[in-house]
Order: C-alpha cells, then sequence, then structure tokens
C-alpha cells in the first residue's frame, strides 16, 4: 500500500525527495541575500534593502522548516550528513544565515530585540554545531583522505565565528555597561579565534590546492569562501575599531585591531583574481557545465560581505580612498545574486514540472 501511495503522487514524492535530500549549506541563501541586503542599505539603495530584507525572511523561516521536518522524518540522511566530511561543513550557514538575519534586524530596522534573540540563538547553535561537527568528524574510524576530504566549504565554520563575532559588537553599542564591556571582550575572543581557526584551516586547503591532482569537479562554488572568511574577519575588526569608545580595554589593542583588520582585507582581496582566473580555467578552458547548484550560494556571499567589509574598514580606519570599491563591488554581488537566484528558480520549476507531467 505504501508503494501504491508513493506512485500515486509524483510531485510529493519530488518534495520529500528535496527534503531529505536538502543541503545543509542551504542557509547560504540567507547568507548572501541579506549580506547584500545590509549592503544596499550602507550604499543608499534602500528599496532595494528593505525587499531582499523580506525575502531573506521568508527564506530564513521556510529553511528551518524544511531542516526541522528533515531531522524528524529524515533522521537517518540528517545525521549521514553531520558525519560526512564534504556535507558537514555545510550546517555552519545555520549560524551565519541566523547571525546575518539579526544584522539586518539591527542596521535595516534598528530592532535590538529580534537581533538579540537571533544572536542567543546564533550562539547556541555555534556552541551545539561546532562540538558536534569537529568530534563526529574526528572520531569516525573510516575518513577520507585529505584530497577528497578537505574543501572550501570548512571555512564556513570561520564565517559562522566571526558572524558571531559581527553580530555581537553590534548588539554591544547599544547595551549598558557592564554588558557593553563584556559583550565586546566576548567578540573580540570570536573574532581571534576564526582568525586562528582561517590559519589552521587555509594551510590545508592551500596545500591540496598545490600538491595533489585537480579537476575542474573539485574547484566547488564553496572555495570562494576562502575571500568570503577573511572578509567577514575585515568586517568583524573594522567594527571592533569603532567600538574602542565603548571597551577601554580595546584601547591598548588599537594597533593590533587596525593591523590585522588591514591583514585580513588584503588576504581576501589577493584571492579574488585567483578564483577570477581559477573560474575561468574551470568553465572556459576545462568547459565544466555551468548549472545551479546550492553550492553557489556560497561564491555569492564572499562578493557581497567583501562590498560590506571594505565599506566598514575605509569609515573604521579613515581611508576614504577605499570608497569607490563598495560602490562598484556591490553590482559584482548583485549580478550574482540574481544569476543564482533565477537559476535556483528554474531548477525548482524544473523538477516539479518533470513530475507534474509525471502524474
Amino acid at each position: 500500500m505504501n508503494n501504491d501511495l508513493k506512485n500515486s503522487n509524483p510531485f510529493l514524492n519530488r518534495l520529500k525527495e528535496l527534503i531529505k535530500d536538502l543541503s545543509p549549506a542551504y542557509f547560504g541563501l540567507v547568507m548572501s541575500t541579506g549580506i547584500i541586503s545590509i549592503a544596499a542599505f550602507l550604499l543608499e539603495m534602500h528599496l532595494l534593502s528593505v525587499v531582499l530584507f523580506w525575502l531573506n525572511l521568508v527564506a530564513f523561516i521556510k529553511l528551518w522548516i524544511l531542516n526541522l521536518i528533515r531531522l524528524f522524518f529524515y533522521t537517518r540522511s540528517f545525521l549521514s550528513d553531520i558525519n560526512s566530511h564534504q556535507r558537514g561543513p555545510g550546517f555552519f550557514t545555520a549560524i551565519a544565515g541566523t547571525c546575518i538575519m539579526g544584522s539586518q534586524f539591527i542596521i535595516i530596522y534598528e530592532n535590538y530585540k529580534i537581533a538579540t534573540l537571533l544572536w542567543a540563538f546564533g550562539v547556541i547553535l555555534w556552541i551545539a554545531i561546532t562540538y558536534i561537527i569537529f568530534t563526529t568528524l574526528t572520531i569516525k574510524e573510516k575518513k577520507p583522505p585529505l584530497s577528497e576530504g578537505i574543501t572550501g566549504a570548512w571555512l564556513l565554520a570561520v564565517v559562522s565565528t566571526q558572524s558571531i563575532a559581527v553580530l555581537t559588537t553590534l548588539i554591544a553599542s547599544h547595551w549598558e555597561q557592564p554588558f557593553k564591556l563584556q559583550a565586546n571582550f566576548f567578540a573580540l575572543s570570536m573574532w581571534l579565534w576564526g582568525g586562528m581557526l582561517y590559519i589552521w584551516m587555509i594551510s590545508l586547503i592551500f596545500y591540496r590546492y598545490t600538491f595533489f591532482k585537480f579537476s575542474p569537479g573539485d574547484l566547488a562554488p564553496p572555495y570562494w569562501i576562502n575571500m568570503g572568511a577573511m572578509a567577514i574577519s575585515a568586517l568583524a575588526g573594522s567594527l571592533l575599531i569603532m567600538n574602542v569608545e565603548h571597551a577601554p580595554f580595546l584601547h591598548s589593542l588599537l594597533p593590533f585591531l587596525k593591523g590585522f583588520t588591514v591583514f585580513y582585507w588584503a588576504t581576501g582581496t589577493w584571492w579574488i583574481p585567483m578564483l577570477l582566473i581559477l573560474a575561468v580555467w574551470r568553465h572556459v578552458y576545462k568547459k565544466f557545465p555551468l548549472t545551479y547548484d546550492p553550492l553557489y550560494w556560497g561564491a555569492v556571499f564572499p562578493l557581497g560581505m567583501y562590498t560590506v567589509a571594505t565599506l566598514r574598514m575605509a569609515h573604521a580606519l579613515n581611508l576614504d580612498f577605499l570608497l569607490s570599491v563598495p560602490g562598484y563591488f556591490i553590482y559584482a554581488a548583485l549580478l550574482a545574486w540574481f544569476a543564482t537566484f533565477i537559476g535556483m528558480l528554474r531548477s525548482l520549476f524544473s523538477m516539479f514540472k518533470i513530475s507534474k507531467k509525471n502524474s
């Protein structure tokens, strides 16, 4: 009887398959839409920013509903992803997406109450996901070789950590003492840990880049997180510099904060031409097909984040000559977002059209 029911409604069956196989990294949609919305607001594209905010809020709620359904009804598939070196790091997008959503509430609507709730939820997620993922991948008996197990998606752990640092600095400016001081210390600690984590992981990724065979299929979109992780680190550093007056202990660290913020930004900037060259090599020279994949949201996010990070750093360090960069970069981010969004809609339409035809 179950088989008859399964075959009687192909549309419903296809929906169930999509939920079962839902990529843990799909919150990259929320990350990308959120940061581009923030960039648009800071660049005074207010209507576009608000439209993207509400679109992002809908996506955020729907993705949590789909993930909860997947957790309770397709538990084995969900746990299998946690135990995977390739798909497991994708869960960190849930943390970053939650914190970026919180940042949107503050920057666009100055709603600190909802932002604080999202911040608390993000911190809880960070603790749970960080220790579950890394403990699981550490103690599993059968592990892939480095050439198969490490990807740019691992740097989502850095992005999630720095997203908490960013949201904490934004909330800290609204809190009273002593919470203002404590929040800034927490943000500083997360910022430093995120930087250390990047150094560990990028060493392995760079080693994999240069000393193992590299095929077009290996250059998955999350490799753009190489740049995005540095961009959000530069953003967090810039906000800490702006918060110096709220936390006196940051005064003694000011030269360090400024130096490392520029260091992060320069590293992220170096990655941009490198990643563009590799993308041309992949799709033009090697003719690797350019088809929609949820992982492409991991390539959109860094473009939006670099826009915001450069804008904030230029203000924090009085580097006015950099202010023209975000004004142009926002259009690259928007173009990438629209292309990926249309690809997502076409992919979903194609899937359900086939299911409807079969019914």
